[in-house]
């Protein structure tokens, strides 16, 4: 069994371990269990003796503490899943050695093309190793590249004990993907007091902040009767779902928002001329940016309901995730300490907020605050996915200095 953290990366994309919306199981798919297997085989062989896989899809695993004195217990966590928005079966990675700049041409299709133009970050990766797809499929560095960052980061404490560590917990989870990561988790079986994510973007960053986020389903009850005999009588749910729609905001959308700015999305229609549903999603970094676009939202559906006196309507908000800072704002060390792994990893720290959510934003209301450390993808969910074999390696370095750090500081 090879070690390096390409290595792992490359054993592991080729694992199909897409996630399920649509799935009422738990994980949403089987064959996420495929990959969780071959984690717990080399978690073993690596020395982890208590590894192991529950049957609800998570694998816990201990690096136990080789000091005397009480140092607190962190967990590093990353999910196994890819991404439902575009295929993950027969991934075939390609490695673009010693990477000379310009654009990257996909093998498998023409048509698929990563530039320069939109992954600014390419600039600095000059003599570097880019992983890719053959653009036939996305890589799954969301989140395999954290993944294998956190094997090889647990085999480098495990082969060099004068490396001085706390006790360290591994959480990989199911179906972050589809909002379920951490549904079944055991946490008082994991017994960690702060985590960290493995799962953020570009090298040396580390994010303390995310959306809050809510889900919308809004139902509407249309009035159905004969095309043929609908004068003055038929109200079509579909009609009313577009007019809805068409009524939304173009500035408050995601293709038209960025940095602190939160969006209403329409994610999904289902429905015939007498029944009809909408699903959105609804995101801010604030919870009264949330509840005003809710709001603003329903103001929508009531104007248009308006026009039709004879239908009715369903507006129903779930809670997916809450902004993680809240949570971490109260416990400053976790992040003071990863922006000090990141500088002695030889980088310079960049502090920001994601516009989405890890498992870490519910694991932070759950009892484990966890901030989210930098895995090195770029393009996630999509052909045009990348990584740098070097990134990740400053990864590894940057787990592994942070175990030496809250040994220090203990």
């Amino acid at each position: 069994m090879t070690d390096t953290v390409i290595d792992r990366f490359l054993r592991y994309v080729v694992i199909d371990t897409q996630s399920d919306p649509k799935s009422t199981t738990q994980p949403s798919t089987e064959k996420q269990k495929n990959l969780a297997r071959i984690l717990v085989e080399e978690l073993l062989a690596i020395g982890l003796a208590d590894a192991h896989l529950d049957e609800h899809g998570y694998v816990y695993a201990t690096i136990p503490s080789n000091v005397d004195k009480p140092v607190p217990v962190i967990c590093f966590c990353s999910h196994m899943d890819t991404a439902p928005d575009f295929t993950g079966t027969n991934v075939k990675p390609q490695v673009v050695r010693n990477y000379a700049g310009g654009d990257i041409q996909l093998s498998g299709d023409p048509q698929q093309v990563i530039r320069v133009s939109d992954n600014p970050e390419l600039g600095n990766q000059i003599g570097n190793d880019i992983i890719t797809t053959d653009g036939t499929t996305l890589l799954g560095a969301d989140d395999k590249a954290g993944l294998a960052e956190i094997m090889t980061a647990a085999q480098v404490l495990v082969d060099n004990p004068d490396i001085k560590h706390g006790t360290i917990k591994l959480l990989f989870t199911p179906d972050e993907e589809v909002g379920r990561g951490v549904d079944k988790v055991d946490l008082k079986k994991l017994g960690a007091e702060f985590g960290y994510t493995v799962d953020g973007e570009t090298a040396g960053h580390i994010e303390d902040e995310t959306f809050s986020a809510d889900g919308v389903e809004i139902t509407i009850q249309g009035v159905a009767i004969h095309p043929g005999f609908a004068k003055g009588k038929m109200e079509n749910a579909i009609k009313i779902v577009g007019a809805i729609i068409d009524r939304l905001p173009k500035d408050i959308a995601p293709e038209a928002t960025s940095d602190r700015d939160g969006f209403i999305h329409p994610i999904g229609v289902t429905g015939s001329m007498e029944k009809a549903t909408l699903a959105f999603i609804v995101r801010d970094f604030d919870e009264g940016g949330l509840a005003v676009k809710e709001k603003m939202l329903e103001d929508i559906v009531k104007g248009v309901m308006a026009e039709f006196p004879r239908s009715s309507y369903a507006f129903e908000v779930k809670e997916q995730y809450r902004n993680m800072k809240a949570i971490l704002d109260r416990h400053p060390q976790i992040v003071e300490n990863a922006v000090e792994a990141i500088r002695r990893a030889g980088m310079t720290p960049v502090r920001g907020s994601i516009r989405g959510g890890t498992d870490g934003s519910r694991l932070s209301y759950m009892g484990l605050p966890c901030a989210n450390i930098f895995a090195g993808g770029h393009a996630f969910h999509s052909p045009l996915e990348w990584i740098s074999r070097q990134d990740m390696e400053k990864s590894v370095e940057t787990l592994v200095e942070l175990a030496k750090i809250w040994e220090e500081r203990a």
